[in-house]
């Protein structure tokens, strides 16, 4: 039985991102202090120089007398040169100390926010490839198949109680739909939507695909779309060919399509990515097709209308930051058993603290 997609299995270290914000914190800390006490050093070397300077003037008013003093002045302003320049080499040292730490942090926070968009993204594709096995299971069913040969009155309504019984198990569909050979609806399992049956659905590129394939065996799909019948719900459509006698290689009389809720499955996780609140109100988590279509958001904008280009540079994940501070993670689709997946994308836009 198919359930609800969840995100609760979308792992991430907060404690371990916290730990490294602490460590920058303490060095930037440091280097606060340090450089504070490299002034206060830099300044108290400036008062030997002075002194110094004015026991060598001194000196030499002194003549003779004052040689051994001399010698002393120009020591110490030996030393405190010494000194400052130490203190110098000092704040150079925390500086680049500094440097490293955010660099670190850098790469740390995008290996972080890279796996949590392969999870995100792996996390949909386990629960599609649900979706292929239960097509491909159902279209065999004795109920779809009989109405598909021979289509009655009798076993019209038989067929829609069966898909009924198969929605009422599986809530993560919207529809299933059954039709014949020439793409009208000949059963459905929703009895409120039972107008539905009768409409053409032949230019649909989910029947299109199915009425090609060919065997049982195989699956159709197309990228997440908006369907009119179904009220512009959002839904990502699997299909296959119902054959005669369920055999896997038997004739072709009709053709199966199962409507996945995407919108409320697929928000689901990316909401539910693990994030600290104080991430989350300034990182977006997306899902997008393999054209850069937005097909998931956590705060639900740009829906089927925004695209994202990515620089990926030829690698299947990674993670860069753009001209403003924003850290962009993402990770492709590396499928999942037999289903290789449709070229998404799971990606998490972060703007700097």
């Amino acid at each position: 039985m198919s359930s609800p997609v969840h995100a609760s299995s979308v792992n991430s270290s907060v404690s371990q991102n916290i730990s490294l914000a602490d460590i920058i914190t303490q060095t930037a800390r440091a280097k606060t202090v340090t450089g504070q006490k490299v002034r206060d050093i830099r300044q108290v070397t400036s008062k030997l120089r002075i002194l110094a300077l004015n026991a060598l003037i001194e000196a030499k008013h002194a003549g003779d007398k004052g040689a051994g003093f001399s010698v002393v002045a120009d020591e110490v302003r030996s030393i405190s040169g010494e000194v400052e320049g130490l203190a110098k080499d000092l704040g150079d040292e925390i500086v680049t100390l500094d440097a490293l730490t955010q660099s670190l942090a850098r790469q740390s926070q995008g290996a972080r926010l890279t796996d949590l968009a392969l999870n995100a993204i792996e996390l949909i594709d386990r629960n599609l490839y649900e979706r292929t096995c239960d097509v491909r299971w159902w279209a065999t069913d004795s109920a779809l198949v009989n109405h598909a040969v021979i289509p009655t009155a009798e076993s019209r309504a038989y067929a829609c109680q069966r898909l009924g019984v198969i929605l009422d198990s599986y809530t993560v569909y919207i529809d299933l739909w059954l039709c014949d050979l020439n793409g009208n609806v000949i059963a459905n399992g929703r009895p409120d939507r039972h107008h539905i049956i009768g409409r053409n659905v032949h230019d649909r590129l989910w029947f299109s695909r199915a009425a090609t394939l060919r065997s049982g065996s195989d699956f159709a799909v197309a990228d997440i779309t908006t369907e009119p019948l179904l009220g512009n719900a959002q839904i990502a459509t699997y299909a296959t060919g119902v054959r005669r006698n369920g055999d896997v290689n038997g004739e072709l009389v009709g053709i199966l399509g199962i409507h996945f809720d995407w919108q409320p499955q697929a928000a689901s996780i990316t909401k539910g990515v693990r994030l600290s609140d104080e991430e989350k109100a300034r990182t977006r988590v997306l899902m997008v097709d393999a054209q850069g279509l937005v097909i998931a958001s956590s705060d639900g904008k740009g829906l089927l209308t925004e695209h994202v280009r990515l620089h990926t540079e030829g690698k299947l994940s990674g993670h860069y930051s753009d001209p403003h501070g924003t850290m962009i993670a993402f990770h492709k689709t590396p499928g999942y058993e037999t289903y290789a997946g449709l070229g998404w994308y799971g990606i998490i836009l972060q703007k700097p603290v």
